[in-house]
C-alpha cells in the first residue's frame, strides 16, 4: 500500500499532468480557455479574481520554497529553522488567506449570479470540489498544525519524498508516519494535478506575456477632421495637388 500511495499514484498523476497538457493543446486549442464569465458580472469578479490569483501565485511560491528547496540549502546560507518557520507561517497565512477570501467571493458570485451559475459545467463543479479540498487541507496544516498545533517539520519527510520522485529514486517510506492531514493534502494535490489538463485550469499556462511586447494599437480620434483639436492635425488629410495647367 505504501508503494501504491507514494510511488505509483504520484507517477501516474504527474504523467497525466504532462501528457494531458500536450494532448489538450494539440486537440483542443479552442477549448484552452477559462471560459470567462465577465460578460455576465464584473463587480464581484474584479474583487475576487485578483485576490485569488495573486494569492495562488504566493502559495505556489511558498510550496516551491518549502518543498523544492532542501533544508540543507537554507541552513547553509544561514537561515535558521526559527526564521524559516516564521517566514513560512506568515507567508502561508497571508497568501492562503487571500486565496480563501478570493475563492469565497468567486464561489458566491457563481452561485448567486444566475447567468454565471448556468454557465458552470459539471467539470467545473468537480474541479472546484477538489480545489477547495486542496486549499482546506493546506490551510489546516498551516494554521491548525503549525500555528495552533504542535507543529510538524514537513521538510524532513514530505519535501524529500516529493523531490525523490523527480530524481527517479522514490522514497515512499518517508511518508509513513506523516500526519494524516499532510498525507491527505498530498494525495488531493496529486488528484488535482491529474485533473488539471482537462479543466479550465489550463489557462495558467496561457499567460499573455506577448501582450507586453505587442505594438501600440492606433485609435482614431472622435474629433472631426480639421477641427483643430488635440489630434486634429494628426488625422488631417492633406489636400491633393492640383494638376498643372499648361498654356
Amino acid at each position: 500500500m505504501t508503494n501504491l500511495l507514494w510511488t505509483t499514484i504520484p507517477y501516474i498523476a504527474l504523467t497525466v499532468f504532462a501528457v494531458g497538457h500536450v494532448w489538450r493543446y494539440k486537440n483542443d486549442q479552442f477549448g484552452w480557455t477559462t471560459r470567462s464569465s465577465q460578460i455576465y458580472e464584473s463587480k464581484l469578479l474584479r474583487l475576487g479574481s485578483p485576490l485569488f490569483h495573486f494569492g495562488f501565485l504566493g502559495v505556489i511560491g511558498g510550496h516551491i520554497m518549502g518543498v523544492g528547496i532542501p533544508k540543507s540549502w537554507t541552513d547553509f546560507i544561514g537561515i535558521s529553522e526559527h526564521q524559516y518557520h516564521l517566514v513560512s507561517l506568515g507567508g502561508g497565512i497571508v497568501t492562503g488567506g487571500m486565496v480563501v477570501v478570493g475563492l469565497l467571493i468567486l464561489l458566491y458570485r457563481r452561485v448567486t449570479v444566475s447567468a454565471v451559475r448556468k454557465a458552470t459545467t459539471t467539470n467545473d463543479k468537480v474541479m472546484y470540489v477538489v480545489l477547495i479540498s486542496a486549499i482546506a487541507t493546506g490551510m489546516m496544516n498551516t494554521v491548525g498544525v503549525n500555528l495552533f498545533g504542535l507543529g510538524y517539520d514537513y521538510r524532513e519527510t514530505v519535501s524529500p519524498w516529493f523531490r525523490s520522485l523527480f530524481t527517479l529514486d522514490p522514497k515512499p517510506e518517508l511518508m509513513v508516519g506523516v500526519p494524516i492531514s499532510f498525507q491527505a493534502h498530498a494525495l488531493i494535490v496529486l488528484l488535482l494535478f491529474a485533473m488539471w489538463p482537462f479543466t479550465r485550469l489550463v489557462h495558467v499556462f496561457s499567460a499573455p506575456v506577448g501582450y507586453i511586447f505587442r505594438p501600440y494599437v492606433v485609435y482614431r480620434s472622435k474629433e472631426p477632421i480639421g477641427s483643430g483639436g488635440k489630434y486634429g492635425k494628426a488625422w488631417e488629410v492633406p489636400a491633393r495637388p492640383q494638376p498643372r495647367k499648361w498654356l
